[in-house]
């Protein structure tokens, strides 16, 4: 499973890189006001610390003005993901930007029918909300087993990246089922090395080393 980290936080983005834990960047207007910083700007410098995708999001609801924004963010750098919303302008501005050769990540994505129509589309990517879907009381990972069935029947290459990530049983119950992709804020992915049972093995380790009186170094 590739992970790619949801945010726009340089520091955060560099830690896990740098420890080999970034395969993507995936951000949006949300994480880019959370920042503070220009869009272009912050963007710019995300994609020439990661070597894969960045996805960097329109903001027009018309196919149009998201053809004319995805181009002008595509220009930032080779590895943009343009990235539109599940809506059916959405759909066309998919389609051009993906036949102009660009990766296409669509989000906002609540249901397997919607799924089926961006592989249709050309998505490179499609982004089911997991946690938002938990939100009202259904079963987010559902969603992404009903699409990864749906994809492997068919052949589609569109990748499932599983978002809205909230917990690690989220990534864990994603990479069971088989998404391609999990995106997740940088806190998700740091609590994958935690486990209670970890922590108390060290602490015995520790207290028994301490007995021995002895230095490593």
């Amino acid at each position: 499973m590739k992970f790619f980290v949801d945010t726009a936080e340089i520091d955060a983005i560099r830690e896990l890189n740098d420890l080999g834990m970034v395969d993507g960047v995936t951000t949006n207007p949300s994480l880019i006001m959370k920042s503070g910083r220009d869009i272009r700007e912050v963007t710019k410098e995300i994609c020439e610390m990661v070597d894969g995708p960045v996805s960097a999001e329109t903001v027009a609801l018309d196919a149009e003005g998201m053809i004319n924004e995805g181009r002008k963010l595509a220009e930032i750098a080779p590895n943009i993901t343009i990235k539109v919303p599940l809506t059916w302008d959405g759909l066309k501005a998919c389609k051009v930007l993906s036949g102009d050769g660009r990766m296409v990540n669509v989000t906002l994505c609540f249901s397997a029918n919607q799924a089926l129509l961006a592989a249709k589309a050309g998505a490179t990517f499609i982004s089911p909300f997991i946690g938002r879907l938990d939100d009202i009381h259904l079963t987010g990972m559902d969603l992404i087993q009903d699409i990864r069935t749906i994809y492997d029947n068919y052949g589609f290459e569109t990748q499932i990246l599983a978002a809205s990530i909230r917990s690690v049983n989220h990534v864990q119950e994603a990479a069971l089922i088989g998404a391609d992709v999990m995106t997740a804020p940088p806190e998700v992915i740091k609590k994958l090395a935690s486990h209670p049972l970890t922590d108390k093995g060290l602490e015995a380790f520790l207290a028994d080393w301490k007995k021995t009186g002895q230095s490593i170094v």
